[in-house]
């Protein structure tokens, strides 16, 4: 069976030869003439809108959970257990907790409300703003404080000083 399987394997990889890519002839993006898109006047049958409609009415929540639910537009805070920072430099749009309750056959926690787990990420304050406004939600923006990092000397980990030194007791 094992044969039978390495002669297939070998008979596909023997059937698709591999293409050689010349360096001469590989082209980057920047090397392309620019292409201007067509505007909007140009395209035959588009629609054009003029400012913002109001999606509070067709968005499929009930109203009176419309005026009671807060919107926190916020930056996630640097996770403790990696270095990097990249994912951090969004802001990220998250409904307030609504009622919860324990499971009594597992112990979970279960809520009843499909919002409170939903996070959406924007680029910019800005952005995540007019979408809240868009659906006609009541937001708050939560600006972190920056962090200020301390100055010191990488021999100031280790020296004996009584001020800089860190009780293990």
């Amino acid at each position: 069976m094992a044969s039978l399987m390495f002669r297939t394997v070998r008979s596909i990889s023997q059937k698709a030869p591999h293409r050689q890519l010349s360096v001469a002839s590989a082209r980057l993006a920047s090397d392309l003439p620019a292409k201007s898109a067509p505007s909007a006047a140009q395209v035959p049958g588009t629609i054009t809108v003029e400012g913002w409609e109001d999606l509070s009415a067709i968005n499929g929540h009930p109203a009176e959970e419309l005026v009671t639910r807060r919107v926190r537009v916020y930056q996630p805070a640097k996770n403790a257990m990696q270095s990097g920072t990249h994912k951090y430099h969004n802001w990220v749009l998250e409904f307030d907790t609504q009622e919860r309750w324990e499971n009594p056959l597992m112990g979970w926690a279960s809520t009843g409300d499909p919002l409170s787990n939903v996070q959406v990420e924007f680029a910019t304050k800005e952005e995540a703003i007019e979408f809240c406004e868009k659906n006609g939600w009541d937001w708050s923006v939560d600006i972190k404080t920056p962090v200020k990092p301390r100055v010191k000397s990488y021999g100031a980990n280790f020296s004996w000083n009584k001020n800089t030194r860190t009780s293990t007791k």
